[in-house]
């Protein structure tokens, strides 16, 4: 079986995991200084939510429209032009002297672009690492991301403590150049998966997309990422008003953390030590398990128990890994980049549909009520899902064996 060292062992890789790592950092600081920002300029707490969640909109509206872009450019120039640009607008938040709708307006315009550049990202990994060290490889992603989100929040509350908001948008614009530099000095510069012109890519773009989504095996394995998270985070931004009304709203922060150290130890016991068929028996079954954790807030749980909970529900969606493999196998190599554009706009767009509901439950009933039937809707989705993931899972692409290197579509 595949070892993190021999995943580590690929030179590219390490550059890859090394740019996720000041990605996500960065932009967990992005999004905490500029709600502060917000907030210090405008005292409304509306105002704030919005900037905190300005990410998700543009997200769909360039996932819809701009992916075939990810196929159709160099992938090491999409990613160092993301990074750039990223600094460049963390740079003109905090010394641009910008009037609260002018940045709001920025920050949505230049996030437009932002599932190219992941996809770019996403799509190159398993072209570095073929058969079970790239599931590896996301799992490792997966660990690095939660770690980056906790010291990421760590970080930039102590840097907005001492600072002030605009500085700490100054750390992420650093953050950011920095992975542009590594990137371009550690990874090559390959050419495009999809060859032919570059015109038409809205229309392209929605094409695909189309054809991607009438697959059945496809989008069986995207709503199968999709949903059950729609419905974890929809929980988990209730936690706050839940832990407030316990009168303890530091708990927030403990419980939040919590979810992003089960993400972590999820991806790395089921990465690590679990095999690669195992991976994928274990789907369905880590996918209903994860809703069962959210159930028994119904019992009002504390804040330590309400973090243990928290941290096993999101655990369980390490069930992610064992859909890799079949994700890979079912789309055409050169359109890989806008699979994977396509797969993170709709876990962004799942995520923000998911806190609008809970959210929105949470003002009819009591919040331990809503995270409660949050839990019921996971295990329920688990359930409607389960033919479709196990026809997903079946997936095997004529060609490479599971463990050779993939060809690249020129």
């Amino acid at each position: 079986m595949t070892t993190f060292g021999q995943v580590f062992a690929e030179p590219r890789f390490r550059v890859l995991f090394a740019g996720q790592t000041l990605l996500v950092a960065g932009d967990t600081v992005k999004m905490l200084a500029f709600s502060v920002l917000v907030y210090a300029r405008t005292g409304s707490p509306g105002l704030s939510a919005a900037a905190y969640l300005s990410g998700f909109l543009p997200e769909v509206v360039g996932g819809i429209f701009l992916l075939s872009i990810a196929d159709r450019m160099r992938p090491r120039a999409l990613m160092i032009a993301g990074d750039l640009l990223r600094a460049a607008t963390c740079v003109a938040l905090a010394v641009g002297g910008l009037p609260v709708w002018a940045a709001l307006a920025l920050v949505f315009v230049t996030g437009v672009p932002r599932p190219v550049f992941s996809a770019a990202r996403a799509a190159m990994l398993p072209e570095v690492l073929a058969g079970d060290a790239f599931v590896l490889g996301r799992a490792a992603l997966g660990m690095v991301a939660a770690g980056a989100q906790i010291a990421g929040f760590a970080a930039g509350g102590l840097v907005l403590a001492a600072t002030g908001p605009e500085r700490a948008l100054l750390v992420t614009a650093a953050l950011s150049l920095l992975s542009a530099v590594v990137e371009r000095l550690g990874l090559p510069d390959t050419p495009p998966r999809a060859g032919g012109a570059r015109r038409g890519t809205v229309r392209t773009t929605l094409r695909v997309n189309r054809e991607l989504l009438a697959d059945r095996r496809v989008r069986g394995l995207l709503l199968a990422g999709w949903l059950p998270m729609l419905v974890f985070v929809g929980a988990e931004a209730v936690f706050v008003p839940y832990l407030t009304g316990l009168g303890s709203p530091s708990g927030a922060g403990l419980v939040l953390a919590a979810t992003a150290a089960g993400m972590g130890l999820g991806n790395l016991v089921v990465g690590r030590f679990v095999s690669p068929d195992g991976r994928e028996r274990l789907v369905f079954p880590l996918m209903l398990l994860s809703g069962v954790p959210l159930v028994a807030f119904a019992a009002r749980p504390g804040v330590a128990v309400a973090a243990v909970l928290a941290a096993a529900g999101c655990a369980c969606l390490a069930y992610n890994l064992g859909l890799q493999r079949p994700f890979v196998d079912a789309v055409p190599p050169d359109r890989l980049g806008q699979a994977y554009g396509l797969q993170n706009s709709g876990m962004m767009t799942a995520q923000a549909v998911g806190a609008m509901l809970v959210g929105a439950l949470a003002e009819a009933v009591p919040t331990h009520h809503a995270i409660a039937w949050a839990g019921v809707a996971a295990v329920g989705c688990a359930l409607a899902l389960r033919a479709t993931v196990r026809n997903g899972l079946a997936v095997r692409r004529p060609g490479p064996a599971a463990g050779s290197p993939r060809t690249r579509a020129r």
